[in-house]
């Protein structure tokens, strides 16, 4: 484990804000009640709109962009985008056929760009001003597509990324323990983060990050060993909090409600008080 050298920060973000009025209301409800700082909303989902005005009621909630180039239709009508979509007008690659395709095609890189430059604009535009982007299912890790997305917070404006890069350590020791796929899951992203920060460095604000091996399973016993363990500046916790309301033709659907049950628990709150964090979004991230 790190040694704690500084100031130690948690910003604990949910991903999928704005994908249906069950995850919208456990996003209003783990900040308003829990430990959530922060969360990231889908500019293509049917809950959008009912997400931003959650946003405009919690001041104190940062708002990031969760991108997302795998599921639903894009926002952009530009034929540009084909390339992205199959007959139904829908996205039409999974995140690892996206990732291969994008490393040899620089048409679809064109279409990612035109894609995501709309997702960009369209939650700006709704009046919301971004803390950061990250992705859905970590997509922004690719190498071109993390050049895309590094240019893109550049011209926007949006002074951080999500830099994924979670230790080897919470896949052994005291931590929960977690299957063959995901420790593999994670394996493969923390070597994706090492090349991102080598390529462009400037929009990493977190200094560490945890959810990637644990997605679906952020519970109390999750939630001690996090209170135990030692890091020095910022950590990112990425959780997924929902109801299954709306959740039919999603993952995570029974995991949701147990994670937003653990961010709303007093004892997490006590855990992470006691352990000397203090919970911050990343648009409040020290000299940043």
């Amino acid at each position: 484990m790190l040694l704690c050298l500084m100031t130690r920060q948690m910003i604990i973000n949910a991903d999928d804000f704005g994908l249906c009025e069950g995850v919208n209301k456990a996003v209003a409800q783990a900040h308003s009640k829990g430990v959530l700082t922060s969360a990231t909303l889908m500019a293509n989902t049917p809950a959008t709109d009912k997400a931003i005005a959650i946003a405009e009621q919690m001041p104190s909630l940062g708002v990031g962009i969760h991108l997302n180039l795998t599921e639903g239709r894009p926002i952009s009508s530009d034929p540009l985008v084909e390339p992205l979509i199959n007959e139904k007008g829908e996205f039409k690659y999974s995140v690892y056929k996206l990732a291969a395709k994008s490393a040899m095609s620089e048409r679809l890189l064109s279409a990612i760009e035109m894609e995501l430059t709309a997702q960009i604009e369209a939650i700006i535009n709704k009046g919301i001003k971004p803390t950061h982007l990250d992705s859905h299912k970590h997509f922004h890790c690719f190498g071109p597509i993390y050049k895309i997305v590094c240019s893109l917070a550049e011209g926007f404006g949006i002074g951080a990324i999500r830099w994924p890069w979670e230790p080897a350590t919470v896949c052994s020791g005291d931590w929960p323990r977690v299957g063959t796929a995901a420790r593999i899951r994670a394996l493969l992203l923390r070597q994706m983060t090492l090349n991102c920060q080598k390529a462009d460095s400037r929009f990493i604000k977190n200094n560490i990050f945890f959810g990637a091996a644990h997605t679906g399973r952020i519970d109390g016993a999750f939630w001690e060993e996090m209170g135990r363990t030692q890091f020095a500046g910022t950590a990112e916790v990425m959780t997924h909090p929902g109801y299954a309301q709306g959740l039919e033709n999603t993952r995570l659907v029974g995991q949701r409600e147990a994670e937003l049950k653990w961010l709303c628990e007093p004892k997490t709150k006590e855990i992470l008080s006691g352990a000397g964090i203090e919970l911050i979004h990343y648009g409040q991230i020290d000299g940043k």
